[in-house]
């Protein structure tokens, strides 16, 4: 009894085990043509199946689509008889898929002359985008004046709460930081001259004209700009905004003023509290470098004027509206891939940081002209 049984697992193992003969006319195929067992078979299979008639698939046990593959290959023009329902369904399925049209080659890329064009035109295209998006933005901010109650208020607030309150800490450290770095830095320098003791009037020039605005305007552009890109881009992605132009409500007007007013209305402040840190950075420095806080105060109110401490905050209002609205234009121009959230952040923050730098030397040359 027990050598029935092992003569019947010896019977079972050879009949599923795959192999071919060629008879005449006829290619005998056995066993399991699976992806693990044909792979040794593949070429003598095809060799052997060259000029033959008729595949026999009659004691093919199992059929993969590797296997599929294999026996359309070694059959090539040669008529397949004596296979299971099976194995006829998965033939016939390999020989659709064989039969649909492939996917076309990628084309060559553009010539370079051409392709120069062809990313310059991109950069109007998108640069026509951007205009749009800007002038659409002030003609429904003209609106809202005259219908404030378009605007969503309690939107603003959270936005104001967002980018503003938020924000506090860290541009604290950072105006310190900055205050002491550049007390420091200068004492160096004006020590050879014996003139330490304007190094209050320098710091507190350069940051209330100059850096204060444009620290402030980085901090804005690497938390709250990509913040918005990042939330409009998900909105887009997820047809948000799609269902908002179904329904009749203008996304514009719904998500991108609130966060428009909100930058713009933030900025200055932002800007005023690193104003006052880095002051305060510095007058640590120069105390431990044995002035006193009187001096300091007294030279920080001879050099520092009103027009001064009201062209930077200008400044940074402007620079707060521009980025607010580089990030809401990204966020809704974002695609539909799975990378587009990030690419939207990413070009948010580069063109919020590059519009500002820009906007900075703008108003450079304009104060200069005007002799402030």
């Amino acid at each position: 009894m027990a050598a029935r049984k092992q003569m019947t697992s010896g019977m079972t193992d050879a009949t599923e085990q795959p192999g071919f003969e060629r008879n005449g006319d006829t290619l005998a195929l056995r066993g399991e043509l699976t992806t693990a067992r044909v792979g040794p078979l593949w070429n003598p299979m095809v060799k052997a199946g060259q000029g033959a008639g008729v595949v026999d698939l009659s004691a093919v046990t199992a059929l993969d689509t590797t296997g599929a593959a294999l026996v359309l290959d070694a059959a090539g023009e040669a008529r397949l008889e004596g296979a299971s329902d099976s194995v006829t369904a998965v033939l016939k399925r390999a020989q659709d898929a064989l039969a649909a049209p492939r996917p076309a080659r990628p084309g060559k890329g553009l010539p370079f002359v051409a392709a120069i064009g062809a990313g310059a035109i991109g950069k109007l295209k998108a640069a026509r985008a951007g205009a749009s998006f800007m002038g659409e933005a002030v003609v429904l901010s003209l609106a809202v004046l005259l219908h404030p109650r378009r605007l969503r208020f309690a939107d603003v607030l959270r936005h104001l709460d967002e980018a503003g309150l938020r924000a506090f800490p860290l541009t604290v450290l950072l105006g310190t930081l900055i205050g002491v770095i550049l007390a420091f830095q200068s004492s160096i320098p004006m020590r050879q001259f014996g003139a330490e003791i304007f190094v209050p009037a320098l710091v507190g020039v350069s940051t209330v004209r100059e850096l204060g605005p444009l620290i402030a305007a980085i901090i804005l552009s690497g938390r709250t700009g990509s913040a918005y890109a990042a939330e409009l881009g998900t909105m887009t992605v997820n047809e948000e905004v799609d269902a908002l132009r179904i329904m009749g409500v203008d996304p514009v007007t719904m998500l991108v003023l609130p966060r428009l007013l909100a930058a713009m209305l933030v900025m200055p402040v932002l800007a005023l509290v690193m104003n006052l840190s880095a002051l305060v950075g510095m007058g640590i420095v120069m105390g431990s470098l044995g002035f006193p806080g009187a001096l300091v105060i007294n030279q920080l109110q001879q050099w520092l004027t009103l027009g001064s401490l009201a062209g930077g905050l200008g400044k940074a209002a402007i620079f707060g509206l521009v980025i607010a609205g580089i990030g809401c234009r990204a966020g809704l121009s974002a695609g539909r891939g799975p990378r587009a959230v990030g690419d939207a952040a990413t070009s948010a923050v580069v063109g919020g940081i590059v519009a500002t730098v820009l906007l900075d030397g703008l108003f450079a040359v304009l104060f200069f002209r005007l002799g402030w």
